[in-house]
């Protein structure tokens, strides 16, 4: 369901970064949140961005996000940075949780720039449960770590900054090389930073670390042909090697609520009822794809024939 939100506060938080705060027009409540959730912005009719929730999830006034202005990128925080103003109403959907907090005695926080805005109400909700943490912050200069400040007035020496152009690249082998069944270590942020992460992490307990990934990883699986059973309507669909699962269902007339098209998002998480299903999205655990229960449409595959799906 898309929600109508406005534009409450525009700020300009660190280089080349802005918070936005959301408000419903009527002061209504917001949706309820928790840590880790993000919700999509409609910025235009093919314009789909998901940003993360970094404000408090017990202010159910205000959504506040916050987003790097990127040049290169696809164009959705040139919008947001170049075109968008206080006052403008904005179409929102969800929130919605694939990063989210779990339960552990212990959590090493790990963040790269921009990927600080999920993890930041991660460290209240710790504080919250009274169990020990600690958060590793790191970013191209001062300037442009986000809440970096704020983080340190309010969480003192459990928070440190690690600008790279002042202490070169985190020292993840000292932080990692010991493995620790009661800790979690969460991450968020540029690619090569989850990739050393999961390196070093490979020696910890399955499931000790928990990655949110803003890009998706490469596809570089074999393609070939299936088909899909449709379970509500017992529609039988060929999926050809050149295209998606989600396509194939939307031109059959299918509607499915679907956002990023590259396995990052989770809108698309549909049910399997039977087949095993080829995951290549960025978002499932190891045992959640085990399970073999849902999948990403927008780009897994199925490892045999045939899939049937809950649609």
């Amino acid at each position: 369901m898309t929600l109508e939100v406005v534009v409450t506060e525009k700020e300009t938080i660190a280089e080349g970064v802005v918070r936005l705060t959301l408000g419903h027009p009527e002061n209504v409540a917001l949706p309820e949140w928790e840590p880790g959730a993000h919700i999509d912005l409609l910025l235009g009719p093919d314009v789909v961005r998901q940003y993360s929730l970094c404000g408090d999830p017990e202010d159910r006034s205000a959504f506040q996000i916050a987003v790097l202005h990127e040049p290169d990128g696809r164009g959705g925080s040139r919008q947001v940075h170049e075109r968008l103003r206080v006052g403008d109403r904005i179409g929102v959907r969800g929130p919605r949780n694939n990063f989210p907090l779990v339960e552990a005695k212990r959590y090493l926080f790990i963040a790269g720039g921009i990927g600080i805005t999920p993890i930041r109400p991660m460290l209240a909700a710790a504080e919250r449960r009274g169990v020990e943490w600690t958060l590793l912050y790191g970013g191209r200069t001062r300037r442009s770590m986000a809440f970096r400040d704020q983080l340190v007035h309010d969480h003192g020496d459990r928070v440190s900054i690690r600008p790279q152009d002042e202490t070169g690249l985190l020292d993840l082998a000292s932080l990692l090389s010991e493995p620790d069944p009661e800790t979690l270590v969460y991450c968020c942020g540029p690619e090569p930073l989850l990739a050393a992460v999961e390196q070093h992490c490979a020696g910890w307990p399955s499931g000790a670390l928990r990655v949110e990934r803003f890009t998706a990883l490469p596809d570089t699986g074999e393609r070939t042909g299936f088909e899909v059973e449709l379970a509500q309507s017992g529609k039988v669909l060929a999926v050809p090697a050149g295209k998606t699962i989600l396509s194939v269902v939307e031109e059959a007339g299918v509607q499915v609520l679907s956002s990023c098209r590259e396995g990052t998002c989770g809108t698309c998480e549909t049910v399997v009822l039977d087949g095993v299903p080829d995951h290549r999205d960025s978002l499932l655990t190891e045992t959640e794809r085990a399970a073999c229960d849902t999948m990403m449409i927008c780009v897994s595959r199925a490892c045999g024939p045939r899939l049937t799906l809950d649609l």
